[in-house]
């Protein structure tokens, strides 16, 4: 019986995977909407979207029952379109931060006005 439960426990399965996803989402999400900082808000959406390719390679590592194999390579498939837009979000994101620096000398959100240049 002990044995049972303990089996159950340490076998990790699909549910754990989705409770870590979840959890680095909204510490991603908490994150992008509590800083003033720029750079924190950018890392904030970059932990949102690791917390989304997690989830979707768990889904392709635990397929529904009766579906072919060639559905695992689809979750692997959309995580390699994700990383590459979030690559170049970071790119872009980051060279508009260090412009916006060089203009207004700050990267506080609050304190930056756009509109008037």
């Amino acid at each position: 019986m002990i044995e049972d439960v303990l089996d159950l426990l340490l076998t990790i399965g699909l549910m754990h995977y989705l409770i870590v996803s979840g959890a680095v989402f909204a510490l991603g999400s908490v994150i992008a909407l509590g800083k003033r900082n720029a750079i924190g808000v950018l890392m904030g959406v970059e932990l949102m979207l690791n917390g989304a390719i997690l989830a979707l390679i768990a889904f392709s590592r635990f397929p529904p029952a009766g579906t072919a194999n060639t559905a695992a390579l689809e979750g692997h498939v959309f995580v390699v379109f994700v990383l590459t837009v979030a690559a170049a979000e970071a790119a872009i994101a980051l060279a508009l931060a260090v412009l916006v620096y060089r203009k207004r000398e700050t990267v506080d959100l609050d304190r930056i006005n756009l509109l008037k240049w």
